[in-house]
């Protein structure tokens, strides 16, 4: 590794995920010297790109193409396979570097918080998807879907994902990047009644209406909306100026008034807050009060929570509790009401997890702005980057450049093609690094 001119900034970007690759991107096209070294815990980069996005939407993708040419710039390094917290501390990163930016995502899933949450069968959403996408820290759980329902709690696009991958049938799937033990037990699949719940009324649900138009070309279920739960009125938007929210109701609208002929259904419920989960040695039914003050018990074999996500925290860096991020204003992680010197975040990790990908953009360059800004103030580091990294190298099994990382995207196509799919993943970190002949 060679050395920086002294004359350099040198930014690490903790987390390889879009917000921090846009991050990345809008430092080194600052015109300021500056270089960029990104850490990922995993050996692969893109985060919620590669363990978020559903198997079944391959154009929200494509965004890895801009990720790879910001890998490419000149001042930029990808290191692999090292864990901040861990492998590193935050407190060496700031030593070694000018600023220090944190773009961890939201990885925890938040509880629902009511009893029965620990039985057999209830699950987080965010677990199911980063099973079936292929995450390593995932890849061995277990989703028993010999049930003839499932019920998803929640109103947003993860619920959504959720209840499309399980509507499908393995033909809808096999073509996709979807994890092959993901596929197999899909396949297998008795679910055939998806209730999804929540606790607004049509006007408040928090999906898009291009997640909810995707319900259209299932091929072999039927989406309708329950009709004991709904008014014509509620289809009617509050905001008429709002294409989003008038796509939306209209759709809904459209889900409401057709009747289920095919061999599954999802069926969409509004206006109910879960108060149990009930069943003798596993979830049997969920019990829910509607807003009129009505009981009823939603008979199902699985319960996936999707109620939002927060940030992990990370050893050194102060929390935000309330909002499940890194504490910070604007970008600048803070201790009570003190900016801490040199250290920022940026993405879910700074604002909570909301947005598509593409606002992370913007949220990137805020933050970028801010590091410029405050370049002026900065001290002398004790350390360097080469010193620092040459230490860690020692602590890790195997540190994987940007580099190594195409070794492995390439040996995924290729077992991809075997099986007339876009790539076939490596879900555990052993083979990952043996595909660099780690």
């Amino acid at each position: 590794m060679t050395g920086l001119a002294s004359s350099e900034v040198r930014v690490a970007i903790v987390g390889s995920g879009p917000s921090g690759f846009y991050t990345a991107e809008a430092l080194l096209r600052s015109g300021a010297s500056v270089t960029v070294d990104m850490f990922e815990r995993l050996p692969v980069p893109y985060g919620l790109v590669r363990f978020g996005v559903a198997p079944d939407h391959p154009k929200l993708k494509q965004v890895t193409a801009a990720f790879d040419r910001i890998a490419a710039m000149p001042g930029f390094r990808f290191f692999g396979g090292v864990t901040v917290g861990d492998d590193v501390t935050v407190d060496e990163l700031r030593e070694a570097y000018n600023a220090v930016v944190l773009a961890t995502g939201a990885e925890l899933s938040r509880p629902l918080g009511i009893p029965g949450e620990a039985l057999p069968g209830s699950h987080s959403a965010g677990d199911f998807v980063a099973w079936y996408n292929g995450h390593p820290d995932f890849a061995d759980l277990s989703f028993n879907l010999d049930h003839q329902a499932a019920i998803i709690i929640g109103h947003g696009n993860v619920a959504l994902d959720v209840a499309r991958i399980l509507a499908k049938t393995a033909d809808e799937l096999r073509q996709t990047d979807i994890a092959r033990h993901a596929l197999e037990v899909l396949a297998a699949s008795r679910i055939r009644q998806i209730s999804i719940v929540g606790r607004g009324a049509p006007v408040q649900a928090k999906f898009s209406a291009k997640e909810l138009r995707d319900f259209l070309e299932l091929r072999s279920c039927d989406t309708l909306v329950d009709d004991r739960d709904v008014t014509p009125k509620d289809f009617e938007p509050q905001h008429p100026a709002d294409p989003e929210l008038v796509e939306k109701l209209s759709l809904l609208r459209g889900f409401s008034q057709q009747t289920a002929t095919r061999p599954r259904h999802c069926v969409f419920r509004f206006g109910f807050s879960p108060f149990a989960i009930h069943g003798r040695d596993r979830v049997e039914t969920l019990s829910v009060t509607h807003r009129s003050g009505a009981v009823e018990d939603i008979a199902g074999g699985l319960v996936f929570g999707s109620v939002g996500r927060r940030t992990a925290p990370v050893t050194g860096v102060p929390y935000d509790t309330h909002r499940g991020v890194h504490a910070n204003a604007n970008g600048r992680v803070t201790n009570g009401h003190c900016v801490i010197e040199g250290l920022y975040a940026c993405g879910w990790s700074k604002r909570g997890p909301n947005g598509t990908i593409g606002t992370n953009r913007g949220c990137g360059i805020a933050t970028a702005e801010a590091v410029l800004a405050d370049l002026a103030h900065r001290r002398a580091r004790p350390d360097t980057p080469d010193a620092l990294l040459a230490r860690v190298v020692g602590r890790v099994t195997r540190v994987v450049s940007y580099p190594d990382w195409m070794v492995i995207d390439t040996a995924e196509k290729s077992r991809g093609s075997l099986l007339g799919k876009p790539r076939e993943k490596f879900v555990t970190i052993p083979d990952m690094l043996a595909a660099v002949g780690a």
